[in-house]
């Protein structure tokens, strides 16, 4: 029993810190990306698409990279070329991928939304150490995506806290103007940022379908990409804090799951809700405490 749950926490925490993570990139430049759902449910559709209809994991997981730049490359466009205000842009990116995804998804597999099912991505054990008792299957026993989600919270910790290049990208967050002024080019670090989350933003996507669903149902994300964006306060914009935030609100996914397997008398809806209401209460109580890039949010023109 204890072994489900925890294993399920790091399944249902993985496509979480996956976009958290590219968000913190973004973030760290001086931008807020509101839009980071819309990627995810993009990445989440075009990877299962392409996936059935190639029968390549592959080319799904390739398709779902090529979907969230796409749309992360709209937002770029809006917002570090043309100084559009960063919440409504992401807000309108996020409804477009939803409605895209929906008219796609009713084109190709009909207005009842005929289930379509994909292969899930094979598991690969790390020898020994899948076999020790209870911490095995929980950390060792997984899929590439969740190995490479946590390989990723040290290697980009490292890079913004101790590298040239994360220097001057949390000076574009704290200091555009100054940056700018240095020669850093803080519109193609910020594009930089925003191409390589919507990378990690797609395959966020493409392990709900590919490697937990194995199927797509519309508005698949369910608000992920939302809780991504409060993992990135909650954590105080450090890598290692986003893996414990992302960590947590998998074990609430996965406690709403054993909740409801209880077959009690509660309404579901209070089970579904419950990692939910979870983000608003750790956001009320540490996210007045974090202290944001100062720049974050904030329009930028090169003068």
């Amino acid at each position: 029993m204890l072994e489900a749950f925890l294993t399920s926490a790091i399944t249902m925490a993985t496509p979480i810190l996956l976009a958290a993570l590219g968000e913190l990139l973004v973030e760290e430049s001086g931008v807020i990306n509101i839009g980071i759902e819309g990627a995810m449910l993009a990445g989440a559709f075009v990877a299962l698409a392409i996936a059935y209809f190639s029968g390549s994991t592959a080319l799904g997981l390739a398709g779902a990279i090529a979907a969230g730049v796409a749309i992360n490359a709209i937002f770029a466009t809006l917002v570090v070329n043309l100084a559009v205000n960063q919440v409504v842009t992401g807000t309108a990116v996020s409804i477009l991928a939803l409605g895209l995804t929906g008219v796609f998804y009713r084109k190709l597999f009909g207005v009842t939304g005929k289930a379509f099912m994909v292969a899930p991505i094979a598991k690969i054990p790390l020898g020994p150490l899948a076999r020790i008792p209870l911490l095995g299957p929980v950390l060792f026993d997984h899929n590439g995506l969740v190995y490479f989600t946590f390989i990723l919270v040290p290697t980009l910790w490292y890079v913004i806290a101790h590298t040239r290049y994360g220097l001057r990208l949390r000076a574009c967050g704290e200091r555009p103007e100054a940056a700018d002024a240095l020669g850093l080019g803080v519109i193609a670090i910020r594009w930089q940022a925003l191409i390589v989350s919507g990378a990690l933003t797609g395959l966020a996507g493409a392990f709900l379908t590919l490697a937990y669903a194995n199927t797509f149902v519309e508005n698949i994300s369910a608000g992920r990409g939302f809780v991504a964006l409060s993992v990135v306060i909650v954590g105080r914009w450090n890598s290692w804090g986003l893996a414990a935030a992302s960590v947590l609100f998998g074990a609430a996914m996965a406690l709403q799951f054993g909740l409801q397997a209880l077959g009690t008398i509660v309404p579901y809806q209070l089970f579904l809700a419950l990692p939910y209401a979870l983000t608003l209460v750790v956001l009320a109580g540490f996210g007045g405490q974090a202290a944001a890039p100062s720049a974050l949010g904030e329009p930028y023109r090169r003068q």
